[in-house]
């Protein structure tokens, strides 16, 4: 299973009793080391190490740390004990869960011995220390003692500041001139000139850029050596005479005596991270204009036809009156949050400048970007092709971010072995995929989008190498696309054979038994097998107690450990493939198998229970700031995309963003969008103009949050609220809120008793809370940043995962875990609806937060849309559900509380309402063939004003769709799409969705949940081929039955007013016309209907167009109007 090196020692072949072992050396069962220095056991005692349990665990001896009056004369390299610890984390599967013992099963033993020859060079000897020992510029290691201990020039300045004693021999350090040691006596302090004032000044500020920067940070430079120019700025010394002047006067004074900080030598401007543009006024101005002028019409126009009473057809004037005003309060929810359109741009290179240049509080210009933990979800591998997860997890390891911190981790909740080994074989060939992206600068990096992109592969590659790596790794990617494709049928070979070998065992048990009956078949469970021949402790392809969808034990696998802190180049021959990657970091992200545990008997919550596992077990293995979650089928199409997002997190008031939503791009989608897949409208038009207010709305992926947020705490500043009149007045705190402690508020502090009700029990957790919201600040260069962190705070390396941390993740992704606590409630994804992401979004803004839209150049994200009908039409209808049960809760944006805008409530209040449109809009479809089987009219009369008011009313709507059109770069295309499918969904999904929510909530029944298929069609050749498949499904029914009335309509209103004795033209003009809009806007359901091109002959919808005219007429002439002489009555044809 490993060894633990210095810290602990395996016994292979024994079971050892801890009290056996030498009694200076106390024994522990794994046990685990904390910053501190101390060693804690596993946080859950229920864990039995005992009899069968000691095949699978082994026992841990765990030394004393070293302390100052008792140090060893020879340290052991600290690395290959935390190289030995990491090798057998990454090579175990951890399981466990409610009641059951927590489990680490070996999947690869590997020999972790000295450096490898990757590791170049040696590492500090000291405690808490992994920097690179000394060197001479020869490159040659110089350790500074004659004991040879190895120490790095950090800590080597410490000890000679702290008594110039080496912490090995405890001897003082020895100068030696002739072996090319460095000085190590304590350097020289060069007297100020006797004429420089202030020294208790400058005592006080070298005081405080100690304790603001590392200890190193003022006697080294850039390149590790002594920094003289800065030691000789900063202080009042001189060397010689002339070099450098110290003033009389303080130049760094305010004019008032006080005295200043000196600036950095390369101080430059501040420069913002972000930047806000507005839509040109020449845009802007006249929409808004049009948006009053149209609401003034409107409301003339409601009140002419309230005024106006239809007396021949009283119920049909009351029924259009009735929709009518509806659709205009529907319109003016939907319209009056986009007021306020704005435009958002990121400057990667100042993010560069602050976080990853060399600086005063960052003198190496290692990376001082916080952390990152990506999660991916998915749930069915039969309706989410593993291939396709896959891509993605490969598109997030070469996202362009710091390796050291970045970490992925994959949910997937169905627990299948075909997912696990999917991921396992992904992780192999990001080896290769990686270094081959960051050498040559691949975009996208999804391998199987990169090799299907039409173009030339060559454009902007500069290496001579290009053609023939890509060649190769085209060669690699078909070979890994075989094996991911061949794993369902390896599984079940696999699982069959081992099937056979364990009904052989039985029978030949059976046989030697003395109660052997053979008339009863023996029974073996039918087990799914993994490779190393022991059963999969997730589901089984054949169900069984334990091994089910719902009943399954909680998993956790490290695929790829944490890479470490320095650059790991690759070799000019990269694992015998031809692959020069000498000048190319090798270094992978961590990558962790998630799956957690299922139980009977306990409310899973769906995607969000899954989300909320992940978000617990990230915070105890890495506990990055920041969470981007992703669908499986959503990769990452710009490698930067996670700079961009981290702008806005660091910028100016970064620190009261919750989360950044990125819009959502598809491909895949036919030229024409028959249903508005790609619904540009929302991304682009609506979510743009709620970025001009209080963010946009939570939609389900390609979100950054930020983690203390997720947790339920309230903004830095929420105690700040801007009233009526835009002065700010201080809000108390609500009751059961959580809240940072921020400066002012120091002595609050934050409240430990709410911890462990709304979070849960585990120690882990509850610490990473504030080292997570300390490095989500923003970087405190500026005087207006509030609430910053200083420079250098997130250079501290994540410590390495041993088997305790994993144990603890494994616990807090249990079933029972979220019993009697605030998760779902208050805490990460909330419960309570299947559109948990608006629902989440709500809570946040809610409480204060803010939101920001970020749209890139290149689009950042990009995943799948369904292209079929009734994929398409069950999308809508999870999405209206989700809005209905929004609607009939306690989170209806009625009850928003006053850290709420105005119009942000209306954006809101909006997604719980749309879906009752359907009511009314059904009825307006079926209102003009009404009008034409009667013979009568909305209206009395085609009057002139009715016209004008028509008239102004289409011509506003126009104008709009223009001018937006307009602001956001769409096309007017899908702006009609866009209507289109509006109605089409209006009268289909959203009806069964508002059906369902009220089932809930008058008779509790609660709504199933269909997952929606990442599958391609049947055809392979045809890459739209589920455009043309013809899926019935009983949301299709509102749809035929009204286009099919209005034909018929049509066709009796026309025979009608022909026999009709007084013919009335004008009401035949006016149903036929709207009857028209009706069948315009359900052209594309229409279009569905028919299936693939030329296999549903078009003279067939004509033949039945006809046929329903001939019926219409032969009606007509069986029973023609009373007192009709002939065809038209006194209407003659010319």
């Amino acid at each position: 299973m490993g060894s633990r090196g210095g810290t602990g020692a395996k016994n292979m072949n024994s079971k050892t009793n801890p009290t056996q072992s030498d009694s200076t050396t106390p024994t522990v069962k794994f046990a685990r080391r904390t910053s501190s220095g101390r060693y804690v056991r596993y946080s859950r005692e229920d864990i039995d190490l005992s009899e069968d349990m000691s095949d699978n665990y082994s026992q841990y001896t765990v030394t004393i740390p070293p302390t100052p009056d008792n140090q060893p004369m020879h340290s052991v390299d600290r690395s290959i004990s935390i190289k030995a610890e990491e090798q057998y984390v990454s090579n175990s599967l951890f399981t466990g869960g409610f009641n059951s013992v927590t489990r680490a099963h070996l999947m690869q033993i590997e020999k972790v011995g000295a450096a490898t020859n990757a590791d170049k060079g040696s590492y500090c000897a000291m405690n808490g220390c992994d920097g690179k020992v000394m060197r001479n510029e020869r490159g040659e290691e110089v350790p500074p003692c004659e004991c040879n201990f190895r120490i790095c020039r950090d800590c080597y300045f410490d000890a000679v500041r702290s008594g110039g004693m080496c912490p090995g021999c405890k001897e003082p350090y020895k100068v030696d001139s002739n072996d090319g040691r460095l000085e190590a006596s304590p350097l020289p302090q060069l007297p100020a000139p006797a004429s420089a004032p202030n020294s208790k000044t400058l005592d006080r500020r070298m005081s405080m850029i100690e304790s603001n920067t590392p200890k190193s940070m003022l006697l080294t430079s850039q390149t590790g050596d002594f920094d003289h120019n800065r030691w000789l700025f900063e202080t009042n010394g001189t060397y010689g005479y002339g070099n450098a002047v110290w003033p009389k006067e303080d130049p760094f004074s305010n004019g008032n005596g006080v005295p200043g900080n000196p600036p950095d030598l390369n101080d430059k401007s501040w420069k913002p991270l972000t930047r806000k543009v507005k839509i040109a006024p020449a845009i802007l101005s006249p929409y808004r204009l049009l948006v009053f002028v149209r609401m003034a019409v409107l409301g003339v126009f409601l009140h002419w036809r309230v005024t106006h009473q239809n007396k021949d057809a009283v119920w049909l004037w009351g029924m259009s009156v009735v929709c009518e005003i509806w659709f205009a309060f529907s319109w003016l929810l939907d319209q009056l949050p986009k007021l306020c359109p704005i435009n958002r741009f990121t400057d990667l290179r100042v993010l560069k400048e602050k976080f990853e240049q060399p600086s005063p509080g960052n003198p190496s210009g290692k990376s001082d970007l916080p952390g990152i933990d990506v999660f991916v979800s998915t749930a069915d591998p039969e309706k989410e092709p593993p291939l396709v997860t896959a891509n993605t997890i490969l598109s997030i390891l070469g996202a362009d971010y710091p390796v050291e911190k970045l970490a992925c981790y994959v949910s997937d909740d169905g627990g299948a072995l075909l997912t696990f080994e999917a991921m396992a074989e992904a992780a192999s060939f990001a080896a290769l995929w990686i270094p081959f992206c960051r050498k040559h600068n691949i975009e996208p990096r999804n391998p199987e989008s990169y090799f299907n992109t039409k173009g030339d592969p060559t454009k902007n590659k500069v290496r001579p190498d290009f053609v023939r790596d890509r060649r190769r790794i085209r060669r690699e990617y078909d070979e890994f696309k075989v094996r991911v494709n061949g794993l369902p049928e390896s599984i079940r070979r696999r699982s069959d054979a081992f099937h056979a070998r364990e009904e052989i065992k039985a029978m030949k048990l059976e046989t030697h038994s003395a109660n052997t009956d053979f008339t009863e078949p023996i029974k073996v469970p039918r087990a799914t097998w993994m490779s190393d021949a022991t059963h999969w402790p997730g589901t089984w392809i054949v169900p069984s107690k334990d091994h089910s969808r719902g009943d399954h034990a909680g998993i956790i696998q490290v695929m790829l450990k944490a890479p470490s802190e320095d650059s790991r180049l690759g070799t000019t021959d990269e694992e015998g493939k031809g692959l020069d990657f000498s000048e190319v970091d090798v270094r992978l992200p961590m990558l962790v198998y998630v799956s957690r545990e299922k139980r009977p008997g306990y409310d899973h919550n769906k995607k969000a229970g899954a989300m909320n596992a992940l978000v617990r077990a990230s915070a105890i293995m890495s506990n990055g700031p920041f969470l981007l979650n992703l669908d499986c089928d959503h990769y990452i199409n710009n490698s930067e995309a996670l700079r961009e997002a981290i702008c806005f997190m660091m910028d100016r008031g970064g620190d009261c963003l919750c989360y950044v939503q990125f819009p959502q791009r598809f491909e895949g989608i036919d030229p024409s969008d028959r249903y508005a897949n790609h619904n540009t409208v929302f991304f682009d038009v609506n979510m743009r103009a709620l970025d001009g207010l209080q963010g946009p709305v939570y939609v389900g992926t390609g979100c950054m949050f930020r983690r203390i947020a997720l947790y339920g705490f309230d903004p830095p500043r929420a105690k700040e609220k801007r009233g009526w009149c835009g002065g700010r007045k201080r809000v108390g705190k609500g009751k059961g809120e959580l809240r940072m402690p921020a400066k002012e508020d120091e002595e609050e502090g934050l409240d430990i008793g709410l911890l462990p009700k709304a979070f849960g029990n585990s120690n882990l957790l509850a610490e990473s809370i504030p080292v997570a919201e300390y490095q989500g600040r923003p970087l405190a260069d500026h005087a207006a940043v509030k609430n910053g962190r200083p420079p250098g705070a997130c250079l501290t390396p994540r410590e390495p995962l041993d088997a305790s941390i994993i144990a603890e993740a494994i616990s807090v992704v249990s079933c029972w875990y979220e019993d009697k606590t605030e998760w779902g409630q208050r805490v990460g994804w909330i419960y309570g609806s299947v559109t948990e992401d608006v629902l989440t979004g709500y809570r946040m803004h809610n409480r204060g937060w803010k939101s920001v839209y970020c749209v890139t150049k290149r689009d950042a994200f990009r995943g799948t849309a369904p292209i079929n009908l009734t994929d398409r039409l069950h999308q809508v209808l999870r999405w209206a559900t989700g809005s209905v049960e929004i609607f009939f809760s306690r989170n209806n944006a009625f009850f928003a509380g006053s850290r709420m805008k105005f119009l942000q409530r209306i954006a809101y209040l909006n997604v719980g309402i749309y879906p009752f449109t359907s009511f009314f809009l059904i009825v307006y479809c079926f209102l003009p063939a009404l009008s034409l089987f009667s013979g009568q009219f909305i209206v009395e009369s085609l009057k002139v004003e009715f016209l004008v008011y028509l008239l102004v009313i289409s011509i506003t709507l126009s104008l709009l769709a223009i001018l937006e059109v307009k602001w956001s770069a769409i096309e007017l295309e899908e702006w009609w799409r866009n209507e289109q499918f509006w109605l089409i969904g209006g009268t289909s999904a959203h009806l069964a969705a508002v059906l369902q929510g009220l089932l809930k909530v008058v008779a509790g029944i609660e709504i199933s949940f269909t997952l929606t298929s990442k599958a391609g069609g049947d055809n392979s050749e045809d890459e739209f081929a589920d455009l043309y498949l013809v899926k019935w499904t009983s949301l299709m029914i509102p749809p035929i039955t009204i286009m099919m009335i209005n034909i018929v309509a049509i066709a009796v209103g026309f025979s009608r007013t022909i026999y009709s004795e007084n013919p009335e033209w004008s009401k035949l003009l006016g149903g036929v016309f709207f009857s028209f809009w009706v069948l315009a806007h359900l052209y594309p359901f229409a279009k569905g209907l028919m299936g693939r091109r030329g296999r549903t002959p078009t003279i067939v919808f004509v033949w039945s167009g006809l046929l329903a005219i001939t019926i219409s007429l032969l009606w007509v002439a069986i029973n023609p109007p009373p007192g009709s002489q002939g065809i038209g009555g006194r209407f003659h044809f010319p």
